[in-house]
């Protein structure tokens, strides 16, 4: 970071050395403003700063008025990795609900660190299809497998409207997926589980 300058990372943000790191999470900031400032001795230190409030007059001149709570957390000695799960804990805290004593299985998982899944929904269109948004986390390239926990007969990628991009995925008799992402890819897919004789749940669809 050569100077100062404003992100809008709304979980976390992370600074490192090649051999430590420090994470600083939050569950509703703006963005973080992080600077650098040379020493008398020649050293640099790295200042991260929370933007909390925002106050434009327009479009709403009343935007951010009023009382805010906030909640913060720092995780010294963090990787990426800590950061990104810590980021996920602060903001999406364990639910305890009463309910059977057997374990549920995930809607949906990854296999290994490297990736990261960031939404399931249904499908806007009402198909019954589930669609799946996951990202690299890490900044390198990843191997992972998808693994549905229901089954699958068609897999494709799709964008951000969920309309095909004409690559279809063919999922393993156990219904996973496997992929290959890049460097911080966000991938979005639509997966079309199969009925019980078979079939597809999802009649044809066409768009424009």
């Amino acid at each position: 970071m050569v100077g100062p300058c404003t992100d809008g990372l709304s979980r976390w943000v992370h600074v490192a050395e090649p051999d430590y790191g420090v994470a600083v999470l939050n569950d509703s900031t703006y963005g973080h403003d992080v600077g650098r400032t040379a020493q008398e001795d020649g050293g640099t230190t790295t200042t991260v700063r929370l933007s909390l409030v925002r106050a434009p007059r327009s479009p709403d001149p009343q935007a951010d008025q009023g009382p805010h709570r906030m909640t913060y957390s720092l995780l010294p000695g963090a990787t990426v990795t800590d950061a990104v799960e810590g980021g996920y804990a602060l903001n999406l805290p364990l639910r305890v609900v009463p309910g059977s004593r057997g374990l549920t299985s995930p809607l949906v998982a990854l296999d290994g660190g490297k990736a990261a899944i960031e939404s399931v929904k249904l499908a806007d269109d009402q198909s019954g299809d589930v669609v799946v948004r996951l990202y690299e986390s890490l900044g390198g390239r990843a191997d992972t497998v998808l693994r549905p926990g229901f089954a699958v007969a068609h897999a494709q990628i799709v964008d951000l409207l969920e309309r095909p991009l004409g690559q279809d995925l063919r999922p393993e008799p156990d219904g996973s997926v496997r992929l290959r992402l890049r460097p911080f890819q966000v991938l979005t897919l639509r997966l079309t589980p199969t009925t019980a004789s078979g079939g597809s749940t999802s009649p044809a669809r066409t768009w424009p």
